[in-house]
């Protein structure tokens, strides 16, 4: 599946240097996808400069042709979804049907910036003097720099470029290196779509790279998905340089059954919540908290399921669960359940990687169940982001919030009742961006997300998404002919 693994800067494909690449592994079967560039500071500041010397023009062009530009790249997309699906598949070993999904959410993402893009507006401000006529004007923030994470490329790029285009920003996307493929095929779409030279740019590479963009003063924005230390080092650098940022990092997301739940919604809800997509994604329902009445018998069902999870190449329909991202990222996490098992956590199911046979060239690990774990210990309290799951038992609503509450992070958490007032109880208490009843990992363009602590701050998606790359002036003017007294303050 050949793709340009060249760069976009200005509008230019810069060749490849040998000595500046890095490989593409596919964790399927360790197999070299292509090699990327691992771009110098020089590149990385010939990219800002790129979309800074745009950004004069984009931001005058009309919110309907930015909207044209951006439906056009939706309509690429969706003509593409299964190549793009194949593409990250391969390059992230996620299952081929949920990234065909998310080909197709990406492009409902820019259709539905791109009927906002005509709609940004300011206000009319009344003030206490009739002399005076005060007014607001919503404007784009510049240059936005963009770093996605190698777990949903697709869809979080989606995320991110969408509202930053309608709002007349031009951007610099840095992708993980893990999984960069399917963000330079969009490089090729983008100039098939139409899109100036320059106000899209792509650049590709490791941590120097990533080093140079975020610590660049011309940026207007950093949005940025990934772990909570590299947000931590990227929210540094911003703010030496007085950039604002919007962080999506990390979770340990708790999802609740309480004992007058519908099991047979419950159950797959609980499975899916930690193990689709391997458990690699931020808002993966890493604990399990179930009604004392009723925990035993769930867990052992979900124990159960995930027992019988089909692991295998994630391109085969057959497969429930395919590899992991990386040879890294699955020691990782086999560390973490080592670590675990020694302090004492009991393992129901799961607990390594298979060995032997189709899977043991890939990034595989078993869908993993720990039972009765220590709400403080390490495994309930730091992301794993991998197919482990940790299960509690509460007595009461009172006792579930706590546990639910008691980590660093803040992003996601599902409820699973029938008491509607319990629905509305518990979402006020929850510190979550996002509170899902009866469901989880439900994602809509419309609706807005992000987190809270550690789990980062800002939103993406929905109206709100496009106000991170907004800023607003004030225009004040004086109406009347008085010359006023240069040292008196007017009010």
């Amino acid at each position: 599946m050949p793709t340009d693994t060249r760069m976009l800067i200005g509008g230019g494909r810069p060749e490849v240097e040998s000595a500046r690449s890095l490989p593409v592994v596919s964790p399927i079967d360790g197999s070299e996808l292509g090699r990327i560039a691992d771009a110098s500071a020089d590149q990385v500041r010939d990219a800002v400069t790129a979309a800074e010397e745009a950004s004069a023009s984009w931001r005058r062009t009309s919110g309907g042709e930015r909207s044209r530009l951006m439906h056009a790249l939706a309509d690429l997309i969706e003509r593409d979804a299964d190549d793009l699906a194949r593409l990250e598949t391969a390059d992230n070993g996620k299952l081929l049907r949920e990234t065909r999904a998310q080909a197709r959410f990406a492009a409902r993402n820019y259709r539905f910036f791109a009927g906002l893009a005509d709609k940004i507006h300011g206000r009319t401000v009344p003030l206490d003097s009739w002399d005076a006529f005060d007014y607001t004007v919503r404007e784009p923030v510049g240059v936005a720099a963009l770093i996605t994470a190698w777990n949903s490329p697709m869809q979080l790029l989606g995320n991110k470029l969408a509202p930053a285009l309608a709002a007349g920003c031009t951007v610099v996307i840095k992708p993980s290196e893990i999984a960069p493929l399917t963000t330079l095929r969009l490089a090729e779409l983008v100039a098939e779509a139409g899109f100036p030279a320059g106000v899209i740019n792509v650049i590709t590479g490791g941590p120097e790279a990533g080093v140079a963009l975020t610590s660049d003063p011309r940026l207007g924005r950093i949005s940025f998905t990934g772990s909570v230390e590299v947000g931590q080092a990227i929210q540094r650098a911003a703010t030496a340089a007085l950039v604002p940022v919007t962080l999506e990092l990390g979770g340990k997301s708790a999802n609740i059954v309480f004992d007058d739940a519908d099991v047979e919604r419950a159950l797959p809800g609980a499975v899916a919540g930690i193990f689709a997509a391997g458990g690699q994604t931020c808002i993966a329902g890493s604990r399990l908290l179930v009604h004392e009445r009723l925990h035993d018998e769930f867990v052992e069902r979900v124990a159960d399921v995930a027992r019988r999870i089909v692991l295998g190449d994630p391109t085969e329909e057959a497969t429930q669960m395919g590899p992991v991202a990386s040879t890294r990222q699955r020691e990782r996490i086999l560390d973490r359940i080592e670590q675990a098992r020694a302090d004492g956590a009991r393992l129901l199911t799961g607990g390594g990687a298979p060995e032997g046979g189709a899977l043991a060239s890939g990034c595989y690990v078993e869908p993993t169940v720990f039972a009765d774990v220590d709400p403080a210990a390490d495994l309930a309290q730091r992301e794993v982001f991998g197919p482990v799951l940790v299960t509690h038992r509460f007595a009461d609503e009172e006792e579930a919030v706590a546990i639910a509450n008691a980590t660093e992070y803040g992003l996601a958490s599902g409820i699973w009742t029938s008491d509607v007032s319990r629905v509305h109880r518990l979402a006020r208490e929850l510190v979550a961006g996002t509170v899902w009843v009866n469901t989880y990992r439900y994602s809509a363009a419309q609706a807005p997300f992000g987190g809270t602590r550690k789990s980062g701050y800002g939103r993406e998606r929905g109206i709100e998404a496009v106000d991170e790359y907004l800023r607003t002036k004030n225009v004040l003017i004086d109406l009347s002919d008085e010359v006023r007294d240069p040292f008196a303050i007017k009010a």
